[in-house]
């Protein structure tokens, strides 16, 4: 199979953070299949300007990058911000039409594989009806927020009625894509996967000997990108009280700026309010094969989320041995399914998530298994299902 992936969220040179759980999933893919990846890059003229007052707004990649002997396409899109962005989907296929017919006449592409319905979902739905290939949608939780404006939910449907299989990271998506409409029978559920070689357990009291911490404190973490559906100001507002058991507490920051956003300079104004410098460090962003220090010398990983998709990162915590406290949102239950992995609180209850932040820091989990849990959903499973849905799609349409 000659696969085709359609994601504006895509690592770069530029953004190396951007959608890695979507580089993780489809480079394993791409050990199955003949891959290419085109990630359209939004612009509009004059766009350089704005970076002037904000200095990381929409960065601009090189055209094509090689990543790991995989051809990586940056393609630019016209995007007005200004118009809400409505007419993203159109713009985007009409834009990568051009390059995507040339990548078709060297080698005929089998089927277009995108991520997230809009605006990458349904601007692929067009492209492959020009191609007369099918095409798969996977859903990653920005369709919770779409579906509340009803435009756009309209786009959403438009979307899913068009693509051949809808990919659904987490079965709370399954369930919202069938509440307002999609086919039932083209939806699945693959969630994302870890990788055990990458993330996985390092001895503690090395680990927070790298990071300067004390063998005998008691330590939070939390990975994600420093934007206010994360939380980690719902975390810091629990330091206060936890200190109060745990005095020698400290919160583990690792994140930057991201696509959202950047919210470090609220955090920190926080922190300052709350006289937390002590026990709050900000460690910035880190590769993934950096993570497994922080995880492995925290006590508790905790996210404190608005939204999510499947949150790998809680996977990531726990190939690492370390227990997590999640908000009941999105997928977060479905990957912390057993007490014995960590635990899932209401969202925004702060009572309730300071209540088990204390718990879970007294209590005495079991490393190994949860390290076991985390390894038995790894990455190779997933791409077990992905391969077979691909080819069951391709044997059909040829």
């Amino acid at each position: 199979m000659r696969i085709l992936v359609l994601s504006s969220l895509f690592p770069s040179s530029v953004r190396p953070q951007a959608g890695l759980f979507v580089r993780e999933r489809m480079f394993r893919v791409a050990k199955h299949a003949d891959l290419e990846v085109v990630s359209p890059v939004p612009w509009f003229p004059g766009q350089g300007l704005l970076r002037l007052v904000k200095p990381g707004y929409r960065p601009q990649p090189a055209a094509l990058e090689e990543q790991n002997g995989i051809k990586v396409h940056f393609p630019r899109f016209l995007s007005l911000p200004m118009l809400g962005r409505r007419f993203d989907a159109w713009m985007m296929a009409r834009c990568c039409r051009r390059l995507i017919k040339k990548l078709h006449r060297h080698k005929a592409i089998d089927l277009i594989d995108s991520h997230f319905t809009y605006p990458d979902g349904l601007a692929a739905t067009q492209l492959a009806k020009m191609l007369g290939c099918p095409v798969t949608i996977t859903l990653r939780g920005t369709e919770l927020s779409h579906s509340r404006d009803p435009s756009r939910c309209k786009q959403l449907l438009k979307a899913w009625q068009a693509a051949d299989k809808l990919i659904c990271v987490s079965d709370s998506l399954r369930q919202l894509a069938i509440s307002l409409g999609a086919p039932a029978e083209k939806l699945v559920v693959v969630g994302n996967g870890i990788d055990t070689e990458k993330f996985k357990a390092l001895n503690k009291a090395e680990a927070r000997h790298s990071l300067g911490i004390d063998e005998d404190a008691r330590v939070l973490v939390t990975v994600g990108g420093l934007v206010p559906r994360k939380g980690f100001h719902r975390v810091i507002d629990c330091i206060p009280t936890l200190l109060k058991s745990h005095p020698k507490l400290i919160y583990l920051v690792v994140g930057g700026a991201s696509a959202e956003g950047n919210y470090e300079p609220q955090l920190r104004k926080q922190v300052q309010n709350l006289d937390l410098e002590e026990q709050v460090r900000f460690m910035g962003p880190l590769p993934p094969d950096k993570l497994s220090l922080p995880l492995s010398a925290a006590d508790v990983f905790v996210l404190s989320t608005a939204n999510e998709g499947w949150a790998n990162v809680i996977l990531e915590a726990m190939a690492c041995g370390t227990p997590v406290v999640a908000t009941d949102v999105g997928g977060n239950a479905e990957v912390v399914r057993q007490p014995d992995t960590g635990t899932i609180v209401p969202f925004d209850d702060h009572q309730a998530l300071s209540g088990a932040l204390g718990s879970a820091l007294a209590h005495a989990w079991q490393t190994q298994m949860i390290v076991d849990y985390a390894a038995d959903n790894h990455w190779d499973k997933r791409v077990t299902q992905l391969i077979a849905i691909f080819a069951q799609l391709t044997q059909e349409r040829r």
